[in-house]
């Protein structure tokens, strides 16, 4: 099973530039196109967060045709710049949100790799939180399928990067959570947004990972007093490959057009020179 994970799209009204230069539509559809064309196809697409910049009822008009043009399943989970109850309006018929629940949470059971995405949205603030209620879901609905290998998928990260003005609004509730990943030996990888970069940890056995970003990246400033900016690095998506002796493998791909592939061996066998 292949799955890519699109985070942070931060579409604006009208599809205009965002923080007044990103073409975060334009670039978005590019990622989409690349994730389309990816050969063996992708099974799945998640999307963990920020997928608007404010969370208006007009952004989600402006991003939900342009997820249309995916051509495999995707679902969606809300981070700090939306709105939960705005994004369940929007893609509430796509996305299988748990029923009766204050969060938007999904559970997807469609696959050989289990998904389950998780509400880390605060209304007003920048920092994230599961919260009990959550949590006890969380650990309920994972508790009712130990046979099923499970990837977990969120917008805030629960542990530092060493980027100051992101770690200061990072999950709140990070221990509780990683504390109930860890009762479940079927989960796989636990899967964030939020800090639009690649960045690779384990905290306490479970493997957790924060995707880099399609459009504009948090710039690499590992200086605790380091402004908030960012940077125009090569757009990216995180690839997760589940294979067939149940291992989770992450990939990096980069959309766009490079010079390649090329043979290491000539036509004899023999590495080329």
């Amino acid at each position: 099973m292949l799955i890519a994970q699109l985070t942070d799209t931060h579409l604006k009204p009208g599809g205009r530039p965002a923080y007044g230069r990103v073409d975060t539509a334009g670039l978005l559809v590019a990622a989409i196109d690349h994730v389309n064309a990816l050969t063996p196809a992708v099974d799945a697409v998640i999307l963990s967060g920020d997928l608007t910049d404010t969370g208006t009822a007009g952004e989600y008009a402006v991003l939900r045709p342009l997820l249309n043009r995916l051509r495999m399943p995707w679902y969606a989970v809300p981070g700090n710049h939306d709105r939960a109850d705005a994004l369940k309006a929007a893609f509430g018929d796509v996305v299988p949100f748990a029923p009766a629940v204050d969060f938007a949470a999904c559970v997807v059971d469609d696959f050989p790799l289990r998904l389950i995405g998780l509400d880390s949205s605060v209304d007003g603030v920048p920092w994230g939180m599961i919260g009990t209620a959550q949590l006890a879901w969380l650990d309920a609905t994972l508790a009712a399928r130990p046979d099923a290998l499970t990837l977990v998928f969120v917008h805030h990260p629960p542990f530092e990067t060493g980027i100051g003005h992101m770690d200061v609004q990072n999950l709140s509730d990070g221990e509780a959570l990683i504390a109930v990943l860890r009762r479940h030996p079927q989960l796989r990888h636990l899967a964030c947004g939020h800090v639009h970069r690649a960045i690779d940890t384990m905290i306490d056995g479970v493997p957790v990972s924060i995707a880099p970003n399609a459009a504009h990246a948090v710039t690499l400033d590992l200086n605790p007093s380091a402004p908030s900016t960012f940077t125009m690095e090569p757009p990216a998506i995180r690839l997760f490959h589940l294979n067939p002796w149940g291992h989770l493998i992450s990939h990096l791909t980069y959309p766009g057009r490079f010079d390649g592939p090329h043979p290491f061996f000539d036509k004899a066998g023999g590495l080329i020179d």
